[in-house]
């Protein structure tokens, strides 16, 4: 197996709070690092590098672990930009177009939505991302969910069925006979191609008693949750997400103190999405109170063609800053190895030694370019372990 040392690394954050600073990033200045076609081998001062059978040359710039982008609906067809204009010209954001996309999804062909998974992963890894959850949910039929799930496949092992997205229009009058068809042979059919189950537990998608019936019928199959919630409303989600003991709960725009407590003595990471709020001109969730509260945070893309068409991290880390009160070192380690936590995962969101080889070389001296030059691509080159 062929070994690489990166030099001249001129900031180097690891998340690993044994190494260097002692801080939980545990950052480095001239440093280096050794991995091989795995996993990093060694980590320490570029004076103290090892020898390697290859050499990468950082020139000086910053190198951070992968992003982990533990939140996307990477799999649809169609666009809908004229309700983005909408919504800036003052329409309220009520989550009513999913069925949009869901016709859109329904009528593309596998190849149209494979490509167009294809071209978003790609547009996530040029900024840094490494491992992306993708999420189906844009069907809502059994064979339909299903497809979504093997061309998400494709893509990532971290895939998540999202059945209970909406209620899709044939079903409109008929709620139970949709959760019936959730809980029966449309899980049977998708849970053999999904790691996850999600609910969107929210004013005008699904209610507590349904979210808990469909995630708790998923576990028995195998799946691990996850939860929309509070997007919308106070919605009662983040007690349900807590008690099913759910890697993550996400969107948390709409939380009380109590909802903070709850989250805080869990094992629940919050999984903000700052792009939803950003293309909703909605309000933000409060990052602080919940750091504050020692809460786990991630923050993740959101990825959809609705109410966060973003692909770029670097856009989440700047909106976080800028918005939510994030120092640029919170917002760094919320989308690696906070997105980690999201996904349960010990292997990636960090570069200490035994970690995954996923990491990103910046354009830049340092990791606060990623929110200091919002608007632009400052990730030179992105390493990342392949799914093969």
């Amino acid at each position: 197996m062929t070994t690489r040392i990166v030099r001249h690394v001129s900031e180097l954050t690891t998340n690993d709070p044994s190494l260097g600073d002692f801080s939980a990033l545990g950052r480095l200045f001239d440093a280096a690092f050794v991995v091989d076609d795995e996993q990093v081998l060694w980590v320490g001062p570029d004076s103290e590098a090892p020898d390697a059978d290859e050499e990468i040359d950082a020139d000086n710039r910053a190198v951070v672990p992968g992003f982990v982008d533990s939140h996307t609906h990477l799999v649809f067809a169609g666009e809908r930009s004229d309700e983005f204009e909408a919504r800036m010209a003052g329409v309220h954001y009520d989550g009513g177009g999913i069925a949009r996309t869901v016709a859109s999804t329904r009528a593309a062909t596998l190849e149209e939505l494979r490509r167009g998974t294809r071209k978003r992963v790609a547009e996530l890894f040029a900024g840094g991302v490494t491992t992306v959850e993708i999420k189906s949910g844009y069907e809502l039929t059994t064979n339909g969910e299903t497809r979504a799930l093997e061309v998400a496949s494709e893509f990532s092992e971290e895939v998540t069925w999202l059945g209970a997205h909406v209620v899709p229009p044939e079903f409109a009058n008929n709620r139970d006979g949709y959760v019936d068809l959730l809980t029966s042979s449309m899980l049977d059919s998708c849970s053999p191609h999904a790691k996850w189950a999600d609910v969107f537990c929210d004013r005008g998608a699904f209610s507590v008693d349904e979210a808990r019936e469909v995630l708790s019928k998923a576990q028995a199959k195998g799946l691990a949750p996850r939860l929309h919630a509070n997007q919308l409303a106070h919605s009662g989600a983040i007690a349900l997400a807590v008690e099913l003991d759910c890697a993550s709960v996400d969107h948390c725009t709409y939380l009380d103190d109590h909802d903070i407590d709850l989250l805080s003595a869990s094992a629940t990471v919050a999984t903000l999405l700052p792009g939803a709020e950003f293309s909703t001109r909605s309000p933000y969730p409060s990052a602080r109170r919940l750091l504050d509260a020692g809460v786990s945070v991630a923050l993740a893309t959101d990825c959809n063609p609705g109410s966060s068409y973003v692909t770029s991290i670097a856009f989440v880390i700047a909106l976080a800053v800028r918005e939510m009160a994030m120092t640029v070192d919170e917002a760094l380690y919320a989308c690696t190895k906070g997105g980690a936590l999201a996904l349960r995962r010990g292997d990636v969101g960090h570069l200490g030694v035994g970690a995954r080889a996923d990491f990103a070389v910046l354009d830049a001296p340092r990791a606060a370019h990623l929110a200091y030059r919002p608007g632009g691509n400052i990730v030179e080159k992105t390493f990342r372990v392949s799914l093969a």
